[in-house]
């Protein structure tokens, strides 16, 4: 690269030194000339190439233009002799490779890159990759996205984002409590559907109940169902009971109108249902788009099919069933003290995590996107696991541990960045696992942070005092709902902290931008003048100090005379 530098260097001085001998007026008449004359010149290495090739005279002021013109065409040369004063950025490259830089990037550095122009703020803000960030998290919102018909007044998908991240840090602030009675007996089980803000209880009376979640008042409730319900589920078109006799009891919502359950009707073929398969108690129940899944006593989880009702797959355990956790063609279960992996579709068994706690794993939850399985024990530990699918199966990896409770962990409630856990010792504790989870956009490279085994992490918060044998808890819609033995049903509300923390938002907000004015009026002052200017004028300005200094100066002047 230095030869060919050094080449095109002593054609340079040649040309130049050619042109300092032609007169203006011939650079129009044999301007044609010119450029075929430098469309053949050749920088080659061999002295008679060089001496053979004899360019048409050009104007002092073109010639560097046409040596660079003619290096192109022929041979490169480096960057800085060519354009030694261009300078390259980042929005230069294709919009498709721009792209798949961003691609890469996760939700911070992508807000940090938006932050550096605004080609790259209006990139960075319209990627698509804020949606894949935002349903890895939380899912698909439940109306429709902006980029399908409109969602939430149009807001882009950074928005959305934002917004629901925004809110998920309300947990560790204020939070007012509400207490709904109804049920006779303890409650079992509880069901938050956020998307309708319906809570959905039921327990030892055998008593289903719908709640408001905002009012905290009882829409409906069931007739008895002749035995423990110790498992509910629901969707906007089903709402699915388990009872300790092996029966689901399920009801489909009015035809046109969602989340609307006839729980007081009388039974009918049409919205009400009651299926029989399991041998012994069912403890837990979930949906998806086409499947239910169920588990029972009977050491058996059971797929079905949605719409007609049939059983599909049956998946055999070793001992009894406690909770389960569906994900996409996968299903994890709890069975005794080990954890199972099932493929929904061919029941095949993926993986088995054995012996995961001391005595039974009461409890499960999992990650929307179903690669982080959170377990809850008979010894009062939750762990953490990561799973890793390949084609030959699964591995799984412990990611971490906490000890929160110093009884058995009832339950588990996931919605990230918040697991929430309900324990006999009637405490609620909020781990928030937002630093232990990542993923590499547009590879499939996990980032978790493992840990040692042996090590224990502190929850976030702890929530306590409110009667002791906590059962069932679920998260979502800035609240936590819990029920156990004493049979009331206990909200969390923390909307209130997030009103507070919108109030301080909007006041940094506010003293960012006068900060901002104040540095730009202070740039503008220092564009106009030094230091000196700045004075003279505050000096103008200041009228009063001035007019004293010259009275105080004339009284002086006046006693100086009366004493002479």
């Amino acid at each position: 690269m230095e030869f060919v530098c050094q080449e095109g260097t002593e054609d340079s001085k040649k040309l130049v030194s050619c042109v300092e001998h032609i007169e203006p007026n011939q650079f129009n008449s044999k301007l044609k000339a010119k450029e075929t004359a430098l469309s053949n010149l050749t920088f080659d290495s061999k002295p008679e190439n060089e001496r053979s090739v004899k360019p048409k005279p050009v104007s002092k002021f073109h010639s560097k233009k046409a040596i660079v013109s003619s290096n192109k065409s022929k041979q490169p040369l480096s960057d800085d002799a060519v354009l030694p004063n261009f300078r390259r950025s980042i929005t230069d490259l294709p919009p498709a490779l721009i792209s798949e830089i961003l691609n890469c990037l996760d939700p911070k550095e992508l807000g940090i890159v938006s932050c550096v122009s605004e080609s790259l703020h209006r990139l960075a803000s319209e990627h698509h990759v804020w949606k894949e960030f935002y349903c890895e998290r939380w899912g698909l919102p439940i109306a429709p996205t902006p980029l399908d018909s409109g969602f939430s007044d149009e807001k882009s998908w950074k928005e959305l984002y934002v917004e629901r991240e925004f809110r998920s840090n309300t947990f560790m602030g204020r939070y007012s409590m509400d207490v709904m009675y109804g049920h006779a007996e303890a409650v079992r089980t509880v069901f938050l559907l956020a998307s309708a803000k319906l809570i959905f209880t039921s327990g030892y009376d055998s008593v289903v109940r719908m709640w408001n979640m905002e009012e905290g008042l009882s829409i409906a409730s069931s007739r008895p169902l002749g035995c423990t319900i110790r498992a509910v589920a629901a969707d906007t078109k089903l709402l699915v009971a388990g009872g300790t006799d092996g029966f689901i009891h399920g009801w489909r919502a009015v035809e046109g109108l969602q989340h609307l359950f006839d729980l007081r009707g009388c039974q009918s073929q049409s919205t009400e249902f009651r299926v029989w398969e399991h041998e012994g108690p069912i403890t837990s129940l979930a949906l998806d788009l086409t499947r239910m899944y169920s588990g029972s006593w009977d050491m058996t989880v059971r797929v079905w099919d949605r719409f007609s009702m049939k059983c599909l797959t049956v998946l055999r355990h070793s001992d009894w069933v406690w909770g389960l956790a569906p994900h996409d063609t996968t299903v994890a279960s709890t069975s005794g003290s080990d954890v199972y992996i099932w493929d929904s579709s061919s029941g095949t068994l993926i993986t088995i995590i054995y012996s995961a706690h001391v005595g039974n794993t009461y409890s499960l939850a999992r990650s929307h996107t179903g690669n982080y399985l959170f377990t809850g024990g008979e010894d009062g530990v939750i762990h953490m696991f990561e799973i890793a699918r390949h084609c030959t199966g699964a591995t799984v990896s412990q990611v971490s541990t906490w000890i929160p409770h110093s009884g058995p962990v009832q339950s588990l409630a996931f919605e990230f960045p918040w697991l929430v856990s309900a324990s006999s010792d009637g405490k609620l504790s909020l781990i928030d696992v937002r630093k232990l989870l990542g993923t590499c956009k547009g590879k499939n490279i996990s980032k978790t942070k493992h840990v040692d085994k042996n090590g224990v992490e502190p929850p976030q918060r702890m929530l306590h005092g409110y009667g002791s044998n906590l059962f069932s808890v679920d998260i979502g819609a800035d609240r936590i709902v819990c029920a156990g033995e004493e049979g009331a049903v206990r909200i969390f509300n923390f909307t209130q902290a997030l009103e507070i923390e919108k109030r301080t938002r909007d006041l940094r907000r506010i003293r960012l931008d006068n900060r901002m004015r104040r540095r730009k009026l202070q740039i503008e002052m220092n564009s106009k003048g030094g230091r000196t200017d700045r004075c003279s004028v505050a000096a103008k300005k200041n009228t009063v100090n001035g007019d004293r200094g010259s009275a105080w100066h004339n009284k002086r002047g006046v006693s100086s005379k009366l004493k002479a």
